[in-house]
């Protein structure tokens, strides 16, 4: 999910100042807001008694809490009780939320002063203001023993130890966290395909595509019979400076993701790899790329997936893309459907990414927090099936119903609601979009949480998927040299691959490639590569590599 990096950009050096801030206008608030249950259990001289196996908030007597929640994105929907799904939530937790958005700037201003949120969301686990959070957030361990001992029952455990500081505590909490359990489970949907054209597939004859040789030869019956299209496309390079043919091509063909000894690999340099960029170089100077597929922005591209414009793609984030591949499916009456691609030359199998355990929108509770019991009986409901279904389907017989098979259903007049006018269907229910603490396991629980365009993608990726988790947060620290040199790099290598795939020789190809190999070694690449072992060991321990 690139989206991670959105509102993430500039906290890193006026942030950190100012967190340092913190500790001088919150103790005495942390005094006055968190009140520590003893052994008897009492909460608060008598607001609930603690039950280990009852979640908090249907035992607090409390009924008017108001809690302030900021979250740094300015797209955030602020309303709350005002749908279906934020209506029941309200209605079961007691509580009014007044949501606060912004950018970085916003958020630096609240650790600048002394008025502090009560909760806070951000994008960014390894910012500076999650690595200081002992110092200005509650840590979830201290909340959850003195107000909600449940909240263990539906946390994960290895998204908690992920999310660990030094001091041994953990104090926040991502959104579509997924684990090693998670991956196991085969409920996570598979979101890259190597999809082609189900009339064109039919017309050429459906052949192999795995080798380079037949990859190349369907390529050119697609060209000779249907002129009109283009033979291959993939993602946009504006959104992702390597579009699909980067990392997503890599873990397509299955390249490794690091060394056996938990060192960092440059998967870019991998030879397997470096073979199919190399067929792709072929198939551009053959005429099956386009020159428009290298330039064209996110709207270009979405509007040729409408009209299927290309005959195959090398497609990730398909339910992103899934609105366009619906359009041209009901327009045409045809459909992309995922086939068995680009294969490894080595005998490598696919080791397709999708969320990973850091997750996306990592939630807070901070010192200052009016009400902290509160605020962890909202992470327990949210974590809890019970939240998830709310968030996910919404009220049982209102929005949804569960079928005999056990799955769950929008009910018709949702889905007529949802099809009709969407953008009323998200402010009046708001099913799907409540995504704090959100899992994409649920949607494993419903034939609708996908449309038709993209199951048959997803059912071709199941058994695929392979954790990148040892990756994460693993590029070296904002603000030092090697994070310098590392972005220099990034950037360069988005510029070499489209040179290499149009390289218009094989001795082209070679330089382009050379000259990359040179760009490394003149910006610091060796102390890169030690920067990053260093964390991806530090992951490794963590994940108990």
């Amino acid at each position: 999910m690139n989206i991670m990096e959105k509102g993430t950009g500039i906290m890193a050096g006026a942030l950190f100042a100012a967190i340092a801030l913190t500790g001088c206008g919150t103790e005495a608030a942390k005094a006055d807001a968190m009140v520590a249950t003893g052994d008897d259990g009492v909460v608060e001289s008598g607001r609930y008694t603690l039950d280990p196996e009852t979640p908090a908030w249907k035992l607090d007597t409390k009924e008017d809490s108001e809690l302030t929640w900021y979250v740094n994105a300015d797209w955030w929907n602020t309303s709350w009780g005002e749908d279906v799904v934020t209506g029941k939530m309200k209605e079961d937790l007691k509580v009014n939320i007044n949501f606060l958005v912004g950018d970085d700037t916003k958020l630096n201003t609240f650790f600048a002063g002394e008025d502090m949120p009560d909760m806070i969301t951000i994008f960014d686990a390894s910012s500076q203001v999650a690595q200081k959070a002992d110092t200005w957030a509650y840590s979830l361990q201290e909340l959850a023993d003195n107000y909600d001992p449940y909240f263990y029952k539906v946390a994960a455990e290895d998204t908690l130890n992920w999310f660990k500081l030094a001091d041994g505590n953990t104090y926040g909490y991502a959104d579509y966290s997924n684990t090693q359990a998670d991956y196991d489970s085969d409920l996570l949907p598979a979101k890259t395909a190597f999809a082609i054209r189900d009339d064109v597939y039919e017309a050429i004859g459906k052949p192999s595509m795995e080798s380079q040789e037949d990859f190349l030869a369907a390529l050119g019956m697609i060209k000779e019979q249907f002129p009109d299209l283009v033979p291959l496309g993939f993602n946009n390079f504006e959104t992702d400076g390597t579009s699909s043919l980067g990392d997503t091509l890599q873990d397509y063909l299955g390249v490794k993701i690091v060394n056996d000894d938990n060192s960092h690999y440059n998967r870019n340099l991998d030879e397997d790899y470096l073979s199919w960029v190399h067929t792709l170089s072929e198939a551009y100077r053959a005429g099956y790329i386009n020159d428009d597929s290298f330039t064209d922005d996110n709207t270009a591209w979405q509007e040729k997936l409408t009209i299927g414009k290309y005959a195959c793609i090398m497609v990730d984030g398909t339910a992103q893309q899934s609105g366009f591949l619906t359009q041209f499916t009901g327009d045409t009456g045809h459909a992309y459907i995922a086939i068995d691609g680009p294969k490894s030359t080595t005998g490598n199998t696919p080791k397709l990414n999708q969320a990973g355990i850091s997750g996306w929108m990592v939630t807070y509770v901070s010192k200052t927090c009016k009400d902290p019991a509160k605020a962890i009986q909202l992470y327990t409901y949210l974590l809890d099936e019970e939240g998830e279904i709310l968030t996910n389907f919404g009220i049982e017989g209102e929005t949804y119903v569960v079928n005999e098979d056990g799955s769950f259903s929008l009910t018709q007049e949702m889905k007529d609601l949802q099809s009709a006018d969407n953008d009323r269907f998200k402010k009046e229910i708001r099913i799907g979009e409540f995504i704090p603490f959100g899992h994409d396991k649920y949607k494993a629980l419903s034939r609708d949480s996908f449309p038709d365009s993209i199951k048959q993608m997803q059912e071709w990726g199941k058994g695929k998927l392979y954790p990148h988790f040892v990756l994460e947060n693993a590029v070296p620290d904002a603000g030092t040299p090697e994070a310098r040199n590392y972005a220099a790099i990034k950037t360069f290598w988005s510029t070499t691959l489209v040179s290499l795939i149009r390289s218009g020789s094989d001795e082209e190809f070679d330089q382009t490639l050379e000259a990359y190999k040179q760009f490394l070694d003149e910006n610091g690449w060796d102390d890169i590569e030690a920067a990053m072992t260093e964390k991806i060991k530090a992951n490794a321990e963590k994940l108990g590599n």
